[in-house]
């Protein structure tokens, strides 16, 4: 996750109602002319940012989403959103969205040629990309 000044001087979040603790912060910034709520911490192993509109019938879009990724963690640092067990399903806020990434632990992964084309991949790299998956026991670790 970035540090949050470097995440304050994106310019998108409102910071006379920014609020700080010791494993977070949260307030509310602007994506796409959106005004949204967020909080972002990092403790007990995980990074997380939970994101919603302040129109409560609206949900973030994957655009939206996508930035907020942008905003709060690094380029090379993969998250995820989580679908868990029904009987471990929390939605105390019905449009707020959340973002995770083990700050411990590589994140495991699906193959990128699992969901499709990379941008400037052709149709042989792809190919060559699965072969070597396969090849290597169906697994990249």
């Amino acid at each position: 996750m970035k540090t949050v000044e470097e995440i304050l001087s994106s310019g998108v979040i409102y910071s006379d109602k920014l609020k700080i603790g010791t494993d977070g912060f949260s307030g509310f910034l602007v994506i796409d002319r959106v005004n949204m709520s967020f909080v972002a911490s990092w403790g007990g192993g995980w990074d997380h940012v939970s994101i919603a509109p302040l129109k409560r019938n609206k949900l973030p879009t994957w655009e939206q989403m996508c930035k907020v990724k942008e905003l709060f963690f690094k380029p090379n640092e993969a998250v995820i959103q989580i679908h868990p067990p029904v009987d471990e399903y929390v939605n105390n806020m019905t449009n707020c969205l959340h973002l995770w990434r083990a700050n411990d632990k590589p994140m495991l992964l699906p193959p990128s040629f699992m969901v499709g084309f990379r941008k400037g991949q052709t149709m042989e790299d792809l190919q060559k990309e699965i072969d070597e998956y396969y090849k290597q026991g169906g697994y990249i670790t």
